[in-house]
């Protein structure tokens, strides 16, 4: 195992300097999740969920650090034995040295972050947060919307957003029967911000996933289109790979092979 002269704690508050930890969520737990930060950095593997088949990959790449989106650790344990996928994960990565380090909900409130990336994948132009907010001084805030460089029909636009993110379908609402020049957008579960992206003007909100009653009571108002929460969030391990490699560009990063989705599409 070839070992930098970066530690573990100078990717980490690089990491956290793009997006600070204040800027999450009071139910979050983002930061550092199980390790050591004093070790030197072998490699970083960067990845959405944290599992069993992630650390192996990590041991095989030669990476004593994973970055992810979502946290390993969202509530305490009481126990770390065989018995959770969590639980033999946490063992796991403790057997093998590595270090899992997680930026959830206040990458997806950073200047940049999540739902940023999302954006610059449908092309979106004159981007700004759907909802602003200061945290501690740093302007941050959930949702982005943005324009279109052309207006689309809705038909093409859904086709626009499958094809961006590479998905084979996507879950919409009545067809708008307007053009989509302004759209609203928000990764993972933004389902909660579809209010705030019809009163914002949008034409088209998207998102990871939203609850079945939600697309009732919209029709010819905003077109929804829902790609899957996993695939939203797909490229965000780009995001951490372009701040490890302007901050610690001696640090060696790989972005995970293996597929976290839970759900298949049969």
């Amino acid at each position: 195992m070839y070992l930098c002269s970066v530690k573990i704690k100078e990717v980490l508050s690089a990491l956290e300097r793009f997006a600070p930890l204040p800027l999450q969520e009071s139910w979050d737990n983002a930061g550092l999740q199980v390790g050591l930060t004093e070790t030197e950095v072998s490699g970083a593997l960067l990845c959405l969920d944290v599992t069993e088949k992630i650390i192996d990959e990590a041991v095989r790449k030669g990476c004593n650090l994973i970055v992810s989106h979502h946290p390993l650790l969202f509530r305490g344990l009481k126990t770390i034995s065989d018995l959770t996928d969590v639980q033999r994960t946490v063992m796991k990565a403790i057997r093998e040295g590595v270090c899992v380090v997680s930026m959830h909900t206040n990458m997806d409130n950073a200047q940049g972050g999540v739902n940023y990336k999302m954006a610059q994948r449908l092309g979106l132009q004159n981007v700004g947060f759907l909802q602003p907010k200061t945290v501690e001084g740093v302007e941050a805030g959930s949702g982005i919307i943005g324009e279109l460089p052309e207006p689309q029909a809705a038909d093409d636009f859904v086709l626009a957003v499958k094809k961006a993110f590479g998905v084979e379908c996507a879950m919409c609402n009545e067809l708008l029967r307007r053009p989509v020049s302004k759209v609203a957008l928000c990764g993972g579960a933004g389902d909660f911000m579809l209010d705030d992206a019809l009163r914002a003007g949008a034409d088209a909100f998207v998102t990871g996933e939203m609850h079945y009653h939600q697309y009732f009571g919209y029709e010819q108002q905003i077109q929804i289109c829902v790609i899957g929460h996993y695939q939203s969030e797909q490229f965000t391990p780009e995001i951490f790979e372009e701040i490890i490699r302007r901050n610690c560009p001696e640090v060696e990063t790989f972005i995970a092979e293996t597929c976290t989705n839970p759900i298949l599409y049969l």
